[in-house]
């Protein structure tokens, strides 16, 4: 008797054993757009060996979240997993939101990818979903989405906990593929698909002297490849500090010039600049001309004619962004007739302190060898010079002023690994090599961004040395926010944030909103330009 109770326990146990399915739950590192109906919040693996049910979810809001802003929490079946890649542990089969669908279904999830099983809307700090779901034998995937409500701000967060499953009736043991995250809110300025363009590139970022948040970008219509394409220079607006934005301008456009089809008369890769003594706005962009839509940095040639070589356009607005002047063609002030191409750093320029205005720029010379550097203008922009470049084999910079008159360049350097970085004091006759350069800060050869910002002019209270650019020396993923307080010599870990853990096309923008928050827009994981508003004091708190 004794023999037979023990081998019925025995089985018990073992049944137990066996019944315990693991399920592995990722929470993720993106941000959370208050204009999309999906986001994702968890993906939860089930390897369903034993187990037949999903029964219970259990969620618990902590920190600083506001109930209110939530819309809904929705639970959604994503499916099972291909044989060919069992034996690797992944957090779902498809893409469940994509960033990139040109026919406009960027803000929710696919419904073809994804089955939603419940929906529910916290009203208390704790969320049960009791979905009583059949699971398919094997690898099933499950991810919970969040959506926000129109009005919420942008600054606000949200903390979440898994708490625990239920697996046929019984509490399932849950392991963790992520470290507790703060959700940050975002907001979708261009999507995919947005009026009629497949992509939006290259954004630039600046605030006016109101107070107006001016970005810019590529608007590309025919799909997301660099000029020479059909592609003219867009402007969003915002005078909510971000909040929201206005229907987009087209300040920089050429059609069909010279009788060329608008593909071959693409204008792009766009800065953005104010003048900060005057109120002008600038916006700097390359403009190609009959290249038969092939690779601009590559078929532009020596020469100053617009058949020959890219042109150098400007133009201005003087009412705080809303109304463009008609392009400025400033290639025969700057260019050398050797040079094959010259174009300016996109992203933004500056006023220097004694009114200056200073864009950064890079060429590619006679053999083929690409430089960054800068132009400057003395005359509140109506002429501009160039000097020498700071680097060799360099390209996209950023540009900034550490000290009164001194200058610091930003690279991205095609040697990989991470930036160059260079010092001039007499606006680029002569360059030094400052201690950080290819060592403080990773980059994946990608565009990044350089802010200053001294004392007077945020809360910390100290000069602070903003940069932004895709965390990695491989992958444009873990778009970053970094601070220095030693003008550029190191950016401490501590003094980071991670902003979007996935992969984007990784160029990004940086300006202050007011003296407590940064704006960012960049080419995230969730949509093509993607802005949030920071406070510094979450990237470097507070004494005290």
């Amino acid at each position: 008797m004794k023999r037979i109770i023990l081998s019925f326990l025995l089985s018990c146990f073992i049944f137990s054993i066996q019944a315990a399915d693991t399920i592995y739950v990722k929470q993720t590192r993106v941000p959370v757009l208050i204009d999309r109906l999906d986001n994702v919040l968890f993906y939860i693996r089930i390897d369903a060996q034993n187990s037949k049910i999903l029964d219970e979810i259990r969620l618990r809001f902590t920190g600083n979240t506001n109930l209110n802003e939530i819309a809904s929490l929705k639970l959604y079946y994503g499916g099972t997993e291909a044989p060919e890649r069992l034996g690797d542990i992944h957090y779902a089969p498809v893409q469940y939101i994509s960033s990139h669908n040109i026919q406009g279904n960027t803000r929710e999830a696919i419904p073809s990818y994804s089955i939603k099983v419940n929906e529910k809307q916290p009203l208390s700090g704790e969320v049960v979903f009791k979905p009583v779901y059949s699971l398919f034998p094997g690898i099933n995937y499950f991810w919970i989405s969040l959506q926000m409500k129109p009005n919420t701000s942008l600054l606000s967060t949200v903390e979440v906990d898994f708490v625990s499953v239920k697996l046929d009736g019984k509490q399932a043991p849950v392991t963790r593929q992520d470290k507790p995250a703060i959700h940050r809110m975002g907001i979708g300025v261009r999507h995919a698909g947005d009026d009629g363009a497949a992509a939006y590139r290259i954004p630039g970022l600046a605030t006016s002297n109101d107070g107006s948040l001016l970005a810019v970008y590529d608007i590309r219509y025919n799909n997301s490849v660099d000029l020479q394409e059909y592609i003219d220079v867009g402007l969003s607006r915002s005078t909510d500090k971000g909040q929201s934005w206005e229907e987009m301008r087209i300040p920089l456009r050429f059609g069909e010039y010279g009788g060329l089809p608008k593909a071959q008369n693409g204008v792009g890769d766009p800065a953005i600049l104010v003048d900060t003594k005057s109120g002008t706005i600038w916006i700097i962009a390359l403009w190609t001309h009959g290249m038969g839509n092939r690779r601009a940095w590559h078929n532009s040639q020596s020469g100053m004619k617009i058949n020959e070589t890219g042109q150098l356009v400007l133009t201005k607005s003087t009412d705080d962004g809303k109304t463009w002047s008609d392009p400025i063609n400033i290639t025969q002030q700057v260019k050398d007739p050797s040079w094959k191409l010259l174009l300016q750093g996109p992203g933004r320029g500056i006023t220097m302190q004694d009114g200056i205005l200073v864009f950064p720029i890079q060429f590619i010379d006679s053999t083929s060898v690409p430089f960054a550097g800068i132009m400057y203008s003395k005359d509140s922009g109506e002429t501009w010079q160039i000097h020498n470049p700071a680097r060799s084999n360099t390209t996209e910079a950023q540009v900034a002023e550490t000290a009164p008159g001194v200058l610091m360049l930003n690279m991205r350097d095609n040697r990989g690994g991470s930036r160059a970085v260079s010092i001039t004091k007499d606006l680029g006759r002569t360059w030094t090599e400052h201690p950080s350069s290819r060592k403080a800060l990773p980059e994946p050869v990608c565009m990044g961004s350089l802010l200053q910002v001294d004392a007077k002019d945020n809360i910390l209270n100290k000069d602070i040395l903003l940069f932004s650019n895709p965390n990695s020396t491989k992958e444009r993923n873990k778009i970053t926010i970094k601070i220095s307080l030693d003008g550029g010599i190191s950016f401490p870990d501590e003094y980071q944030l991670l902003l979007d853990e996935d992969h984007g096309w990784g160029y990004s923008c940086l300006t202050m909103i007011d003296r407590e928050t940064v704006g960012i827009i960049y080419e995230s994981s969730v949509a093509h330009m993607t802005f949030q508003a920071i406070r510094l004091t979450d990237i470097i708190p507070s004494p005290g």
